[in-house]
């Protein structure tokens, strides 16, 4: 399995994530969206970089769940209900993303949401990620 990484110089030089993701591999795995709950089912955190480090958790823990690791992530979407603190925090997120899951960033997005699932969350992640 492998995933190539492709960034061209004709784009706005990527920060925090690829423009494109290339995979070759037997298995696919489509991870549901991940809000910062905790076992019990219950949000945690108040703040972006609370709420994002735990569901970004959840996410990886279900990606290891398929045998999968951070470096397997194809794709993320991010959904936030404030984009303006997104990009407020979003050195603290790069950094949290870069503790949790490495520096081999997958295709992203980020895309503003009225509210998510649970009242309470800020922010959601999903992703693809392609494994042997």
């Amino acid at each position: 399995m492998s995933l190539h990484r492709h960034n061209p110089a004709g784009l706005s030089p990527p920060q925090g994530f690829s423009h494109a993701v290339t995979a070759t591999g037997s298995r696919l795995v489509f991870l549901a969206g991940q809000t910062s709950l905790d076992a019990a089912g219950a949000v945690v955190g108040t703040t972006m970089p609370e709420q994002f480090e735990t569901a970004l958790t959840n996410l990886l823990t279900a990606l290891a769940s398929c045998g999968g690791a951070p470096r397997d992530l194809a794709r993320v979407t991010v959904y936030t209900t404030d984009v303006g603190g997104y990009r407020a925090h979003a050195p603290e997120l790069g950094r949290i993303w870069r503790r949790l899951a490495g520096r081999d960033y997958p295709a992203m997005a980020v895309i503003g949401a009225v509210r998510l699932w649970d009242e309470q969350a800020l922010v959601e992640l999903d992703g693809t990620a392609v494994l042997p």
